[in-house]
């Protein structure tokens, strides 16, 4: 039986919500169609360049969401459904215990805390160069996407960490970092999540085409402890 177009394009948009890019997105519904198949065919089904296919299965695989076979051709699978959706409502279920700890922080008198909403990844970039120049002693960045923001902030992050602001990296393994800045390692990140100074910080979404930002001390400090948590358990 022939792969259903329609279904496998849902489930890709749906399984962007876990942090996939849209060729990882296409490959892992098209790898959970066969049950067991090499690059290639993955590539044919999911309809991505076969270029690109066994370097977006090794991501899959550094992701946590597919392993490989032993043997030649090298084969992938991937890894049980029942566990991964485990282990991924128990993320989703403290961001949202996270999120309503947030919303209840906001009293009904008196100043208001607000958290803006920031669209366009352009717009969000540059939210984040304002967090890191305005850092004056620590800068704390839970990210999957390093490279992209090494790539964009460069020099804001090169110049805060010679005027001696602490500059912290929680990535997954093998991502760089930029030099002199502290790294901890933890797998299966999502979002993007930054604190500076404990007194401004933003979560952004996945493809960091949308954020919320807050400047108020008391709701910065939710996400502050909220990246520590998952700090915990950290591989140095």
């Amino acid at each position: 039986m022939e792969a259903n177009t329609g279904q496998l394009d849902e489930i890709s948009e749906m399984l962007k919500l876990l942090g996939m890019s849209s060729y990882e997105a296409q490959a892992f519904s098209a790898l959970i169609y066969h049950g067991v198949a090499n690059a290639d065919t993955v590539a044919d089904t999911a309809r991505i360049p076969r270029t690109s296919a066994y370097k977006v299965m090794e991501a899959l695989v550094q992701k946590g969401f597919a392993k490989e076979t032993e043997g030649r051709p090298k084969m992938f699978r991937p890894v049980d459904l029942g566990k991964l959706r485990s282990e991924y409502q128990d993320r989703f279920d403290l961001l949202f215990k996270r999120l309503k700890e947030l919303q209840d922080a906001v009293p009904s008198k008196g100043e208001p805390q607000l958290v803006y909403t920031i669209y366009g990844n352009q717009k969000v970039m540059a939210k984040m160069a304002e967090m890191v120049n305005l850092a004056e002693k620590e800068l704390i960045i839970c990210t999957p996407k390093v490279r992209e923001i090494r790539t964009e902030l460069k020099k804001n992050l090169e110049y805060a960490i010679k005027r001696g602001v602490k500059v912290i990296f929680v990535t997954p393994p093998n991502k760089r970092v930029p030099q002199d800045a502290e790294v901890y390692r933890k797998d299966g990140l999502i979002a993007t999540d930054i604190v500076s100074d404990q007194s401004r910080a933003m979560l952004a979404g996945p493809d960091m085409d949308a954020c919320g930002y807050t400047d108020n001390p008391a709701l910065a400090l939710h996400v502050y402890q909220f990246v520590r948590m998952i700090m915990q358990g950290e591989i140095r």
